[in-house]
């Protein structure tokens, strides 16, 4: 049965995001057939149209509204209320990040509809959408199929292939009425430098307890720029200061699921594990050879950290120039 599918559209740094492309084919094989919308908004969003537009929405709905620009959850909780109501949309899927995470549970109560978040894989059964997620930190999956309402949903970036379609979108600009707004961001105070992002990026390299100190994160880093990649860290690294929080990976941190996830002086407790358990292929560099993390990394080497990473930085250079 076919459905009318709307994806939100999310901006980071003047750029779409990735996970935005994934929603963009998920919804065109759980519409089967039916009419797939896109919503983008914030000023200037019209000059991002042309490349949402490869990924084959029927519609796309630029919002300029310029007190969208900036995330706040009221604005946009108003924004995407008014047009799911407007072209009564039986779907909504927006990525799993910070803004999909906050956002997706305030809209689906609005509509008195079921939320299923993080999912990490979706397929059409039999004319059932279903929807896979990974509980009790990744050691099972569940399945979920809605029997009524609208459905809301939110995805694990890189976990879903991205296809482009030759489609010319119908573009629309829509005008919400935005009112009463309790939130005003006046400034953005960021703790990281720009780089790729960590939730999205292909590949990881991740410290822990094992880089010893701050200045241990350098060879991390210089691997990471030469894989084109970001770095991570586990909750012990964080907790012993040598990095922020905010890059660290695991069950309170975030979920990570990169091509390549290269784990660095890292034990591999359970509660790192939950968040990177996933990730296509991982490589383990441990010193202690009966290390947890070992039990996972389909690539394990046993050696000091600061010998081997260096060593894999001039490899990879070398391989990389020559391709």
């Amino acid at each position: 049965m076919s459905k009318k599918v709307l994806v939100l559209i999310e901006i980071k740094d003047g750029k779409l995001r990735n996970v935005s492309f994934e929603t963009l084919t998920v919804a065109q094989q759980v519409a089967q057939g039916g009419e797939v919308s896109a919503a983008i908004f914030g000023s200037g969003a019209s000059s991002l149209v042309e490349e949402v537009n490869k990924y084959g929405p029927h519609k796309v709905y630029v919002i300029e509204d310029e007190t969208l620009t900036v995330y706040t959850t009221d604005g946009y909780t108003q924004a995407l209320c008014q047009l799911i109501e407007e072209i009564q949309a039986d779907i909504v899927i927006m990525g799993h990040t910070s803004i999909g995470k906050d956002l997706a549970p305030r809209v689906a109560a609005r509509f008195d509809a079921g939320l299923v978040s993080d999912c990490t894989a979706v397929s059409v059964e039999e004319g059932e959408v279903v929807f896979t997620r990974p509980i009790y930190s990744g050691k099972a999956f569940e399945k979920k199929v809605f029997n009524q309402g609208k459905v809301f949903a939110t995805l694990r970036a890189n976990n879903f292939e991205t296809t482009e379609k030759d489609v010319q979108s119908e573009i629309i600009s829509y005008h919400p009425v935005i009112k009463d707004l309790r939130t005003v961001i006046k400034d953005i105070v960021r703790k990281t430098a720009g780089g790729v992002d960590l939730s999205e990026a292909k590949v990881i390299v991740s410290g822990g307890r094992g880089v010893k100190s701050k200045e241990g994160f350098k060879p991390l880093q210089e691997l990471a720029d030469v894989l084109g990649g970001a770095v991570g860290a586990s909750r012990g690294a964080c907790d012993s200061e040598y990095c922020d929080y905010s890059l660290q990976i695991g069950q309170t941190g975030k979920v990570v699921t990169p091509d390549l996830y290269i784990a660095c002086g890292i034990s591999g407790a359970i509660q790192h594990l939950a968040g990177m358990s996933n990730s296509k292929i991982i490589v383990a560099i441990n010193k202690d050879p009966d290390a947890p993390i070992f039990q996972v990394a389909d690539y394990g080497i046993v050696g000091d950290l600061f010998e081997v990473v260096p060593l894999l930085s001039e490899e990879f250079k070398k391989v990389l120039v020559a391709v």
